[in-house]
């Protein structure tokens, strides 16, 4: 095992983030991401658990906020349902320079807050 990286996000507050700052959701997901929150009823908690994916992977690696794009990383969904991270630029090149091969990923969210949990090997 190279790292665990968590991350847990208020949802309340990400929503008033989200509201705030309409374009924070274009510059922090993928296009794919979007659409696959855009028929839920409320797509906040899931914005805000890949979020927390995202911050997951940094605290994995070692790595502070900021070090790759949030395009950089995304979830993606297969068709059972179980999340995977997707990797480009700089976050892939940090991942194969700490000898990343396998990345797990685990997402979830309450009313409350959400949650990620990433370990690397």
């Amino acid at each position: 095992m190279i790292g665990i990286g968590i991350d847990v996000v208020d949802i309340e507050r990400f929503r008033t983030s989200l509201q705030r700052t309409p374009s924070m959701r274009l510059r922090l997901f993928t296009p794919s991401e979007l659409a696959y929150v855009e028929p839920q009823v409320d797509p906040v908690p899931s914005l805000a658990a890949r979020f927390a994916a995202r911050e997951a992977v940094m605290k994995a690696l070692g790595l502070g906020l900021g070090a790759f794009g949030f395009h950089e990383v995304w979830v993606e969904r297969a068709e059972s349902g179980v999340p995977s991270l997707a990797f480009t630029g700089r976050a892939a090149e940090l991942s194969a320079e700490a000898g990343v091969t396998t990345w797990h990923l685990s997402l979830t969210h309450s009313n409350l807050v959400a949650a990620a949990y990433v370990v690397c090997e």
